[in-house]
């Protein structure tokens, strides 16, 4: 008998393939498709800008506290003198929480805020762009800019004067008398506000002044950064992140100077139906005779100060991150 006829046979085995597995093409492939995905201009411009927005917003969220409630504070009052003094009195009745108050209603709405607006800057720039140019001229930076800035408002404004109003409500202005310690909440505030004070208008009430200042801001902003970008860039068009946070704070400053007046009237009658505050106007154009009557011809530029303190940190902060986050989705 031959050997190889009482040898006993084992299990045949299958060779091993090389080739990767039905379940590892389509993982690996839709892995590839989400990247591409999240590397379009337009989707890494929103999830780049949200990101921005919620990091600016929460570096000076003192800074920005102490604005609104110096652009509210009606005429004779005198409780909040100047920015520090604001910022110690805050302190000193509310604690750190003081400086944190609105910041969560601020995130929840600047990051669509943000998302929104960059992401509309993008499609804008590409609509209006010249045939076989790259980039835009300063008239249009401009007009898409104001574009991106209407559609943002127009699409969170409802979060913004929440946030407005629950920075001011435990404040010591007027006749308010909230208590700090049981303070109505975000979801509160906005139900109260919609079932009180007459519906989805409540809502968006101050939105034409706001319109008025936004667009302009914007596209200042925008068109101020990308100037500064293009001065500040080397031979290869590459700038440093010194020179963006540089061109973020300015063209931050230049922006909120030129339309901080619009800024003011949209405070105002965010909070014009809290009739404890000391004052009521019936149009954009009886605020402005108002306020320059009763509270001087600064009294449009009221909380100037602590805007710029906090606007230099907020866009040079702001611009930065959009631009590191947007360069990681995009893989450059």
């Amino acid at each position: 008998m031959s050997l190889s006829s009482t040898t006993k046979k084992g299990p045949a085995i299958a060779p091993q393939s090389s080739m990767p597995s039905t379940v590892e093409k389509q993982s690996t492939s839709a892995f590839l498709t989400f990247k591409d995905y999240i590397a379009r201009p337009t989707v890494a411009s929103f999830v780049a800008g949200g990101v921005a927005g919620a990091v600016s917003r929460t570096v000076v969220s003192p800074f920005e506290r102490t604005k609104i409630i110096m652009q509210v504070q009606g005429p004779g009052s005198t409780t909040y003198s100047g920015v520090w003094g604001t910022l110690r009195r805050m302190w000193k009745e509310e604690g750190w929480r003081g400086y944190m108050r609105g910041n969560g209603i601020n995130c929840v709405r600047i990051v669509p805020y943000s998302a929104v607006q960059y992401s509309s800057y993008t499609i804008y720039k590409e609509l209006i762009m010249e045939p076989g140019r790259t980039e835009l001229d300063t008239s249009r930076r401009l007009s898409a800019g104001a574009m991106a800035g209407i559609t943002s408002v127009v699409a969170t404004y409802p979060l913004d004067i929440v946030r407005t109003r629950l920075s001011v409500q435990t404040a010591s202005i007027g006749k308010l008398h909230v208590d700090r310690k049981h303070a109505p909440g975000m979801w509160s505030t906005g139900l109260l506000l919609y079932k009180t004070e007459g519906g989805i208008v409540a809502l968006y009430r101050g939105i034409l002044p706001t319109i008025m200042g936004v667009a302009p801001y914007v596209g200042l902003n925008f068109a101020v950064y990308e100037s500064m970008r293009e001065l500040l860039a080397d031979e290869k068009g590459n700038v440093t992140a010194l020179g963006k946070l540089f061109s973020g704070a300015i063209s931050g400053a230049v922006a909120q100077t030129l339309t901080y007046p619009f800024d003011v009237l949209r405070r105002r009658f965010q909070v014009n139906t809290m009739k404890d505050l000391g004052f009521q106007y019936s149009s954009v154009w009886d605020a402005v005779v108002s306020i320059t009557k009763k509270e001087g011809p600064f009294g449009m530029y009221k909380g100037l100060s602590a805007n710029l303190l906090k606007v230099a940190p907020s866009m040079a902060s702001s611009w930065l991150s959009f631009e590191i986050i947007k360069d990681l989705l995009q893989g450059k």
